[in-house]
């Protein structure tokens, strides 16, 4: 008797989902917690295993096909085993090749897809061997080479590279929509405004520099600098609270903890896991945090409670060489601090010039909420904790 494959049950704040990915065909021998297929939300990308050792008999649902929470996608029979007789003939032609089909990612699979490359070509390099986007990027590297005993697949992938006015129309990925709509929807109902400072990250990194390997050492995690910038901003929230509160129709929702959300980057998108209760955090805590989230981006495993809520955010354009930015708000909160890149620029320091690793700040916030006065103080009070991080630890 079937089984029947139902999406997971999904969150009150998520209508529906999409079919993103069927790792298995129909027949295809699989075993109990195997992955079966992936349907991805607005927020998250939600796995579906298999129930026990056995095959799919029927796939209800393709891929690109909307589903409701708790919907019936396929159907599973339990120790069912992959036989060449109740396969379709192409089936029957390479069922072992089938099989040793690798597992990808949904990034993966279609960035391999427009390449036009033989999934089983890629080496793996994701845990249990799955296929992550970087492998399918290092194997278009390759194939770009020269490689006459390959001639058809460079062939086939040469478009890719030529001078052709080659167009290809994919579907928006539901991440990318929603994250669309959220920008949109807070620059069309916030009265958005941007301050600018900028801080010499001298003092932090002398600090990192001395003790980042007993850190290391002590906590297992090396010591970063946005672990330093939460301290600065759960400090400056402190003294200005309402830089941490948020709009409720005509209320104003002032919040007595620091939920800190820290923009992320995957291959899915802008990501925003929360980091809880920040005022009651470690420096060490606060980079294991955030490695740990690093880790479950990359991998496609962020839950929709990693990133639900938060009173402030923190996005770090640096990283990717940005000097300086407008960062939107990520609704309901009242601001977000955007970080840049370090950049040596000859300073002013008492009347002589020195040449300063500096870094320029910027605060986006709700001018409905905030007045310039409390967004400047609360941005000065972020550079001053910066530049003599002691006073984080004296308070003053």
């Amino acid at each position: 008797m079937a089984t029947e494959i139902k999406a997971p049950t999904f969150p009150e704040s998520v209508a529906d989902g999409t079919v993103a990915t069927w790792h298995k065909k129909i027949g295809e021998q699989c075993l109990r917690d195997e992955l079966l297929v992936d349907i991805e939300t607005d927020k998250v990308v939600l796995e579906v295993v298999a129930p026990a050792d056995g095959a799919l008999s029927e796939i209800i649902k393709s891929e690109g096909d909307v589903v409701l929470s708790g919907e019936v996608v396929g159907l599973f029979i339990e120790g069912a085993v992959a036989e060449p007789a109740v396969t379709e003939s192409e089936s029957v032609a390479k069922p072992a090749a089938d099989a040793a089909q690798p597992i990808l990612s949904p990034a993966a699979r279609r960035l391999a897809d427009q390449n036009d490359i033989d999934h089983a070509d890629i080496a793996g390099t994701g845990r249990g061997g799955r296929v992550t986007k970087e492998d399918v990027v290092r194997h278009v590297a390759g194939q770009s080479a020269p490689a006459p005993a390959t001639a058809p697949q460079s062939e086939a992938a040469a478009p890719i590279f030529s001078g052709d006015r080659v167009e290809k129309r994919v579907p928006m990925t539901r991440l990318r929509a929603k994250v669309a709509e959220r920008l949109v929807q807070a620059q069309q109902s916030a009265a958005m405004l941007t301050t600018f400072n900028e801080v010499n990250m001298q003092p932090v990194m002398d600090l990192r520099a001395r003790y980042k390997d007993q850190f290391e050492k002590r906590h297992g995690v090396r010591l970063g600098f946005m672990s330093i910038f939460v301290k600065a901003c759960v400090e400056a929230l402190r003294r200005q609270p309402v830089v941490n509160a948020s709009i409720d129709g005509n209320d104003i929702v002032y919040h007595g903890y620091q939920d800190i959300g820290v923009a992320v980057s995957s291959d899915r998108g802008l990501l925003v896991p929360v980091l809880r209760n920040t005022e009651n955090m470690s420096l060490a805590g606060i980079e294991a945090t955030i490695r740990e989230f690093g880790q479950k981006a990359s991998a496609g495993k962020l839950g929709i409670d990693d990133m639900t809520g938060g009173t402030f955010t923190i996005s770090n354009g640096g990283v990717f060489g940005s000097l300086l930015s407008t960062p939107i708000l990520n609704p309901p909160q009242s601001a977000i601090l955007g970080m840049h890149k370090i950049q040596e620029r000859p300073m002013a320091v008492n009347g002589k010039v020195e040449i300063l690793p500096m870094m320029y700040l910027a605060l986006s916030y709700d001018h409905r909420l905030l007045d310039g006065k409390e967004a400047v103080t609360f941005l000065v009070t972020i550079k001053e904790l910066l530049e003599d991080p002691a006073r984080m630890l004296l308070d003053i």
